[in-house]
C-alpha cells in the first residue's frame, strides 16, 4: 500500500506541470462568457444606458445606493471610467447615467449632484431614513470589501511530499503598479507524522482579465519567494514525542507558483507548487476578511 501511494505521489510530482496547465486552462474555461451567462447580461443591455435620478443612502469608495424617485433602492458600482464629485454626501440628490451590470448591478459613467443634502437642523428626509434591503446592503458591503487597499485573512491546507496539514495566516495588499496587481505575504505552519514546516512566502498575485473585477469570483495566478524552515525526525515520530525546538529547523530557500479561485465573500481556493524546497505542492483553502 505504501508503495503504491509513493507511486502516485511521484507521478503526480512529475505531471505537475501539466497538471497547472491544465488548471488554468480550465478555469479560463469556466470565468469566459460562453459558461458565465447566468452572472452576465447581454452585450445589448450593457451598451444601454439607464438614466436614475434620487436621493443617495449609502456612499462608499467605490459603490453608491439611491433611493430612486420610483422607491427603488439601486445600488451604483465606480469603476476606473465614472465621472463624479470627489465626495458625495447621503441625503444629496444626484442624477446617475449607468448601464446593467451581474445581479442587478449599476456600472455609474458619470453621477451629477443635482441638490445638496439638506442641512442640520432642517428635518430628515423620508427617503434617506428609509431602510436599505438587507440584499442590497450586503452586495454593497462584499464589494467595499473587495476593495480595500489591506486585508488580513485565514488559511488551511494538505501538502504533499511530505505529507501534512497546514495553517496559516496571509494579508492582501495593493493594487500596486496595476489595479489587478496586489501583494500577498503570509505565514504558513505545517505538521506532518515525521515533518514540522515554518514557511514565510512573500508572493505577488495578478487577477487575470478574463473575469470581471466584482463578479462573483475571479482567477488569479501568482509567483513569490518563500523561505521554509523544516524539521524532520524519524525518531520522535516513532516515539510520538514530538517537541518544537527550532535549532532543529533547516532553512532551505524556495520559489512558490500558484493559481486560484477568490470569491467576493472572501473566499479563496488555491494550488501552490514549490521549487527548491518541500513540500512541493500543496492545496488551500481560505478566507479573507
Amino acid at each position: 500500500m505504501v508503495s503504491i501511494i509513493e507511486k502516485l505521489t511521484k507521478l503526480t510530482l512529475l505531471k505537475l506541470p501539466r497538471t497547472l496547465g491544465i488548471l488554468a486552462l480550465g478555469m479560463a474555461l469556466i470565468s469566459s462568457p460562453v459558461f458565465a451567462q447566468p452572472e452576465r447580461t447581454s452585450t445589448a443591455q450593457r451598451d444601454s444606458n439607464v438614466t436614475t435620478t434620487g436621493t443617495v443612502v449609502s456612499s462608499g469608495r467605490r459603490t453608491m445606493i439611491l433611493r430612486a424617485e420610483s422607491g427603488q433602492h439601486v445600488l451604483f458600482l465606480f469603476d476606473g471610467d465614472t465621472i463624479k464629485p470627489p465626495t458625495i454626501p447621503v441625503g444629496s440628490t444626484v442624477t446617475a447615467i449607468s448601464r446593467p451590470d451581474q445581479e442587478g448591478v449599476q456600472v455609474a459613467s458619470s453621477v451629477t449632484v443635482t441638490a445638496q443634502a439638506p442641512k442640520a437642523g432642517e428635518g430628515t428626509s423620508t427617503q434617506v431614513s428609509s431602510p436599505i434591503p438587507p440584499e442590497v446592503r450586503s452586495l454593497e458591503r462584499q464589494i467595499e470589501r473587495q476593495v480595500r487597499r489591506f486585508r488580513a485573512g485565514v488559511r488551511a491546507g494538505a501538502g504533499l511530499d511530505p505529507e501534512i496539514l497546514t495553517v496559516g495566516v496571509h494579508s492582501k495588499l495593493g493594487p500596486f503598479f496595476h489595479r489587478d496587481v496586489f501583494l500577498r505575504p503570509n505565514a504558513e505552519f505545517g505538521f506532518g507524522e515525521v515533518t514540522t514546516l515554518v514557511a514565510l512566502n512573500f508572493e505577488a498575485v495578478y487577477r487575470l482579465p478574463i473575469t470581471e473585477r466584482q463578479s462573483r469570483w475571479s482567477v488569479y495566478i501568482g509567483a513569490g519567494p518563500g523561505f521554509n524552515f523544516i524539521d524532520r525526525d524519524f525518531e520522535e515520530a516513532q516515539s510520538g514525542d514530538r517537541d518544537i525546538n527550532f535549532d532543529d529547523f533547516d532553512f532551505e530557500g524556495s520559489f512558490n507558483l500558484l493559481a486560484g479561485v477568490e470569491f467576493r465573500n472572501g473566499m479563496f481556493l488555491e494550488l501552490k507548487s514549490t521549487a527548491y524546497s518541500r513540500p512541493q505542492t500543496r492545496l488551500l483553502i481560505g478566507y479573507s476578511f
